[in-house]
């Protein structure tokens, strides 16, 4: 297996330090994966460009390729573009998100649906949210609040 194909194959084992279980891969934080001179250069899109967990991210993303025997170098690079949106969930990410930790994603047209019981009955309840990238809402159906992913 090549160095590139070993790296990309580690990334989904490195789990976003917020969402236990759910890699950064599913997270669409992964924008490339190349080697340049011997080196594998992972190319990261935050979600937001201050979030603190940035270092800690890298530091797991460093520690995962260098378990490969195929990885002789790397190192991380955090991106300044494009910029992360919730386009860049995979499929998956979306059901973990939704199922293990309450959180819902903005529709295009700017509704929200509630991910404990489907209800489109949710609305906004404050712009502060546990993290920068998350809000919170409240869904009037079952009565729970859910975090919304900015």
């Amino acid at each position: 297996m090549s160095a590139t194909a070993a790296a990309r194959e580690a990334l989904h084992a490195v789990d976003d330090p917020e969402y236990p279980g759910l890699s950064i891969v599913d997270l669409g934080l992964v924008e490339e994966v190349s080697e340049r001179d011997g080196e594998i250069v992972v190319g990261l899109i935050p979600t937001f460009s201050g979030c603190p967990a940035l270092h800690m991210i890298a530091n797991d993303v460093v520690e995962a390729l260098q378990t490969r025997p195929e990885i002789l170098r790397c190192r991380v690079e955090w991106l300044p573009a494009p910029v992360w949106s919730t386009d860049r969930l995979s499929e998956l990410g979306r059901q973990r998100l939704a199922r293990d930790y309450t959180v819902v994603l903005r529709r295009k047209d700017g509704t929200l649906r509630c991910p404990v019981c489907g209800s489109d009955a949710v609305h906004d309840q404050s712009m502060a949210g546990p993290t920068r990238c998350r809000s919170i809402a409240w869904c009037d159906s079952c009565r729970n609040p859910v975090e919304v992913m900015r």
